[in-house]
């Protein structure tokens, strides 16, 4: 079954799941050959060991609160913070509490 994504000028919805959030998964909202857009859901206690994107990142907290850590430190990250990355920029992220964050990606080749 291929994956569907959010069509040119579609309505997506980002707004916190709530309730809904212990039982969600991470879906990518939108996927073009220069941009992805992710909502990533981070349980509490969850680790994303660290790794880098090629291309530049924002990660905006759309609920809950995470640990994003790049350059040795760490930050939390809370509901209503947005963060930016350099391309190959080394982060990790750790779920403090059930959260979820909308990732934007811009693709490079």
């Amino acid at each position: 079954m291929a994956i569907l994504h959010a069509h040119p000028g579609e309505i997506i919805d980002v707004r916190p799941l709530g309730s809904a959030l212990t039982s969600a998964k991470t879906t990518a909202l939108v996927k073009t050959e220069s941009l992805e857009v992710i909502r990533l859901v981070i349980p509490r206690g969850k680790e994303i060991p660290t790794h880098k994107t090629r291309g530049e990142v924002t990660v905006h907290c759309l609920e809950g609160r995470i640990n994003f850590t790049t350059d040795g430190t760490t930050h939390e990250l809370q509901a209503g913070q947005m963060l930016y990355l350099q391309g190959e920029q080394a982060h990790s992220v750790v779920g403090i509490d059930d959260a979820s964050l909308l990732v934007t990606i811009v693709l490079t080749h």
